[in-house]
């Protein structure tokens, strides 16, 4: 056991001759970063300030702000409050002067020779002169005071001297007389005539696509004709909340239709037709071979295919004669 434990430290404290070199290696950079930090003052001087000379100039700037606040202060009593505010630009100054002839003009006709006269700068008549080459107007003498550039000093000087009374009545005459009203005409829906109708009138009802429209005039052109419009919501595709919107557009100026006569009509005439079809067409025919001539429509009751719902759909196309 105690050869166990001797041979385990050896072991754990044996070094290859690498790993002695990279323990020494590792622990001189230790060193050296240790005792860089103590060696900068040998190396590097830093730059010594002499106390005088620093109190020296913070003196200086002390006395400097004092002189520039009393200086402030002084301007602030000569100039009236003035100080706070900025300068105006000289060109600006020079602009506010009131110079210049004063006589009664209208602003709208006066040339530029004018308006040097009343003492207006080149740069403000070039303003005018656009605004009126554009159509622009004076209508009353206190638009004037709506030039670029000209300051109110100047214009109200002006404005007792502005006479535009052609202007002004033109003026006055576009604003008293109230604009004419236009009422809009009242929205009227199309009503279509569904024994007439093209597919163009069909395709202007709410939900009714081309296609929609053809199939509506082929069931039509199937039956020979409408004899009342909620035969419409029969088409193939037409949904009823469909056919319940346009409804109230649909009349029926004609109730004439094509009619069959059952004692001629061959098999294929009777099974054409939508209400009748090959069944209830071959039973009339089979009928009318063994029975003869029909006498009267109501004789298809005694048909056994022949129903009241599809009696009473298809008598009106039906004749004897």
């Amino acid at each position: 056991m105690h050869c166990m434990w001797k041979q385990f430290v050896s072991d754990y404290f044996n070094f290859s001759k690498k790993e002695r070199t990279g323990t020494i290696t590792l622990l001189a950079v230790i060193a050296l970063l240790v005792i860089v930090p103590f060696l900068f003052p040998f190396f590097i001087k830093q730059k010594k300030y002499a106390a005088d000379d620093f109190k020296k100039e913070i003196a200086a700037i002390k006395i400097k702000q004092s002189d520039s606040t009393k200086t402030f202060q002084r301007k602030y009593d000569e100039e009236d409050q003035l100080a706070y505010t900025q300068q105006p630009d000289k060109r600006y100054n020079r602009e506010q002067s009131t110079k210049g002839e004063r006589f009664y003009f209208n602003p709208n006709t006066l040339d530029e020779a004018g308006w040097q006269r009343l003492g207006l700068k080149d740069k403000t008549i070039t303003t005018i002169k656009n605004y009126l080459s554009k159509g622009g107007k004076f209508y009353q003498p206190e638009d004037i005071k709506k030039i670029w550039g000209l300051n109110e000093k100047l214009a109200a000087t002006l404005i007792p001297y502005v006479k535009i009374e052609a202007a002004i009545k033109k003026y006055e005459a576009a604003n008293n007389n109230p604009k004419p009203v236009y009422e809009k005409p009242a929205y009227k829906p199309a009503i279509v005539d569904i024994n007439s109708a093209d597919t163009t009138a069909f395709i202007a009802l709410p939900g009714i696509g081309s296609k929609l429209a053809q199939r509506i005039i082929g069931f039509r052109d199937k039956l020979g004709g409408f004899y009342k419009t909620e035969q419409v919501a029969e088409t193939f595709g037409l949904q009823d909340s469909t056919f319940q919107k346009i409804k109230a557009r649909l009349v029926l100026n004609s109730a004439a239709v094509k009619q069959l006569n059952i004692n001629t009509a061959s098999l294929d005439e009777l099974k054409a037709h939508p209400y009748l079809r090959y069944a209830v067409a071959n039973a009339i025919v089979q009928y009318r071979t063994q029975h003869g001539n029909f006498s009267s429509i109501n004789d298809l009751k005694k048909i056994m295919l022949v129903t009241e719902d599809i009696f009473t759909k298809a008598a009106p196309y039906l004749k004897i004669n």
